[in-house]
């Protein structure tokens, strides 16, 4: 699978991502999780994506037992998580709403907690998982510095920064924020015409996508029914299936995203990973966006 240098000379990401959101639902034994490891590199797949919030807090621990099992396979992967949302929960009955929090102590926290659970020494990237506007610049810059300084974690981003936000914070660093993780899709492509893609491009800067299938939504909802049929008739020019038409079409972006996959299951995986090989001819790609967005290429 093809590599994508996010810091020259120190860390690459696979072309696609395994994401682990939904890891508490797939109801995996740590044996059956070590063997979908293995299975995702043998496809390429090196990078995963946590965050301390999924399965409300418990996913990172279920992935830190099967790392307790396989150490091995920590030196084989690449580890991303987030941080930065809070609500109430069995995991934190402390909490109270649904709330942000970006200040530098909890970062440091959060950071901390995520080693632990994760049962790994370092992280390679940790994100801002969602933007805060009690955001204080400054000190979000120096939790990255000491967490940088204690070699905890190796690198830092953001995840669904609008473009000013993401220069505020890098603004305060000595250091580039090496992604944007954002959600991306034929159904989600305002980050096409906003600015945030043409604003990485120009900042050799590349983003990790999330829910490139739209959650789903095109598969079965009828208000994507235009959207489906189209995607269908051009996957059967090129022998595909509709999740592999959508994928190619963010695979398609000049900015190189980095696609997360949301499947536990390994055919799909295999599937979705086959989708790199596919390169939409541009008049099939506009014909996606076309009926994706219900008007005309203008």
């Amino acid at each position: 699978m093809q590599r994508i240098q996010l810091v020259k000379d120190e860390l690459s990401f696979s072309r696609c991502i395994q994401g682990y959101w939904r890891l508490n639902e797939w109801q995996m034994s740590v044996a059956e999780l070590q063997a979908f490891v293995e299975h995702g590199l043998e496809r390429g797949i090196t990078t995963t994506d946590h965050a301390d919030v999924y399965g409300a807090f418990t996913e990172e621990g279920l992935f830190g037992r099967m790392l307790k099992q396989a150490p091995h396979l920590r030196e084989q992967i690449e580890m991303v998580s987030k941080c930065g949302i809070l609500f109430p929960c069995e995991a934190q009955p402390d909490v109270t709403g649904v709330h942000y929090n970006s200040g530098g102590d909890y970062i440091i926290r959060a950071a901390e907690r995520s080693l632990r659970e994760l049962n790994t020494d370092y992280l390679d990237l940790l994100l801002i998982h969602r933007p805060d506007p009690l955001m204080d610049a400054d000190e979000v810059a120096q939790a990255f510095n000491t967490l940088k300084a204690s070699g905890k974690v190796r690198h830092f981003g953001v995840s669904n920064f609008s473009v000013a936000q993401f220069a505020l914070l890098q603004s305060r660093l000595d250091e580039p924020l090496i992604t944007n993780q954002l959600e991306i899709s034929l159904i989600h492509s305002e980050p096409l015409f906003d600015g945030s893609l043409d604003y990485l491009q120009q900042h050799r800067i590349n983003p990790m996508a999330w829910s490139c299938l739209g959650g789903g939504k095109v598969f079965h909802d009828f208000q994507y029914k235009a959207l489906r049929e189209a995607a269908m008739d051009i996957a059967q020019h090129y022998n595909a299936e509709l999740d592999q038409i959508l994928l190619a079409f963010v695979l398609a972006l000049p900015c190189n995203a980095m696609p997360i996959l949301g499947s536990g299951n390994t055919q799909r995986i295999a599937r979705q990973v086959d989708a790199t090989k596919l390169q939409l001819e541009r008049q099939h790609w506009f014909a996606l966006l076309e009926a994706a967005r219900g008007m005309p290429v203008p």
